[in-house]
């Protein structure tokens, strides 16, 4: 059950680490959690048909097309490639996704709640964490990064 799925994971907090992992996006790149240090970048984890994901990706989106400068992880938390690719078809998404048929790399984050946005700094620490309460909000997103950038002297 989806209550024995949530006991399993791993809650990740500000000021920790992220997990190594490597991902296979749908654009055909690799990512690994080394390859974003040195930047300050967004990990999200998402479900097509949760309600807030489906309010926060259009943000995520916003996000991206004005700071493309900022590596940014779309992460399916268990769904299919050919759900997610048909969602973003649907809506016009052009963001980079992983789309992970179980949740195993989510549980390395979190053992529940989506959308969560975990905001990393140059060396791979957390430094902000979103999720649906309240979902974050472009200018949220704008000032997290903003700041840690100001702080590390991007």
């Amino acid at each position: 059950t989806d209550d024995e799925e949530e006991d399993k994971g791993t809650e990740l907090n500000i000021g920790d680490s992220i997990p190594s992992f490597t991902v296979s996006l749908n654009n055909g790149k690799t990512v690994s959690s080394n390859d974003l240090l040195g930047n300050v970048s967004l990990i999200v984890f998402f479900h097509t048909a949760c309600k807030d994901c489906q309010q926060e990706l259009p943000i995520i989106q916003q996000f991206h097309d004005a700071y493309p400068e900022y590596p940014l992880l779309c992460i399916s938390r268990a769904e299919n490639e050919t759900s997610v690719a048909a969602y973003w078809e649907q809506h016009q998404l052009s963001l980079p996704y992983s789309a992970q048929d179980d949740r195993t790399l989510y549980n390395q984050f979190a053992r529940q709640g989506i959308p969560r946005i975990f905001i990393v700094d140059t060396t791979g620490i957390i430094r902000y964490i979103y999720t649906d309460n309240p979902l974050a909000t472009l200018e949220d997103l704008e000032r997290a990064v903003q700041s840690i950038d100001t702080e590390q002297g991007i």
